[in-house]
């Protein structure tokens, strides 16, 4: 397998993204998002922890893992019907690399065992952008956020169970560490309108992206 061009650098931030193999959903019911955020958090530590098959939701509330041996940090994500998005910052050396492998050979497991199929399940190896500025990373951070509304899946961002804006905005944190993020506002307010002032204008490029994907077929 060829090298990664973007070299995974520990401290750094990335953006982490992949979709369905042949363009396929991933997530085809509310039973497989759940899944899949319960599976990037138990593949953020490393070390001893309780097996994941036993791994159930109470656990997950009282999971107290070692801090030392958490190898990412997942800032936000957005779960799409056939892709991901990850905003994540690199802790430990191999950190993203070993979380994503972790991540993916799991859920796929789990899918193929479901929905009786084999195969890969995602498109090859995971897209890695670097994050070189505190600006990069917070029109990141919104434009995770703003993916369900302006790929019309939901018109209230709040209402959306699959990615982590509901946790920034309630403070209730369980999958992600959005303190990177919410500590550049004064309050959580302002990131709020930070987000949500851009949903008209995100809502019309996907429009028009759409249209010329049209006119070009």
């Amino acid at each position: 397998m060829p090298g990664r061009i973007i070299p995974l650098v520990t401290g750094e931030f990335y953006h982490i993204y992949n979709r369905g193999s042949e363009k396929r959903d991933i997530f085809t019911q509310s039973r497989d998002y759940r899944r899949f955020q319960k599976t990037f958090y138990y593949y953020q530590f490393l070390g001893p922890k309780p097996s994941f098959s036993k791994f159930s939701k109470p656990d997950l509330n009282s999971f107290k893992a070692n801090p030392d041996k958490k190898i990412v940090d997942v800032i936000c994500y957005a779960l799409m019907p056939n892709h991901f998005h990850f905003l994540l910052r690199q802790l430990k050396e191999n950190g993203i690399s070993i979380f994503l492998s972790q991540l993916s050979n799991s859920y796929t497991k789990y899918f193929n065992t479901k929905y009786k199929r084999v195969g890969p399940l995602l498109q090859g190896a995971f897209k890695a952008v670097l994050i070189e500025s505190e600006e990069q990373l917070i029109h990141l951070s919104r434009y995770i956020h703003l993916n369900p509304v302006v790929s019309g899946l939901t018109k209230n961002l709040g209402s959306y169970h699959w990615s982590s804006y509901t946790e920034y905005m309630s403070g209730q944190t369980l999958y992600c560490s959005p303190e990177e993020i919410l500590s550049l506002y004064p309050t959580v307010k302002n990131y709020q309108k930070f987000v949500e002032a851009q949903i008209e204008y995100g809502t019309t490029l996907e429009i028009l992206k759409h249209r010329i994907i049209a006119e070009d077929i």
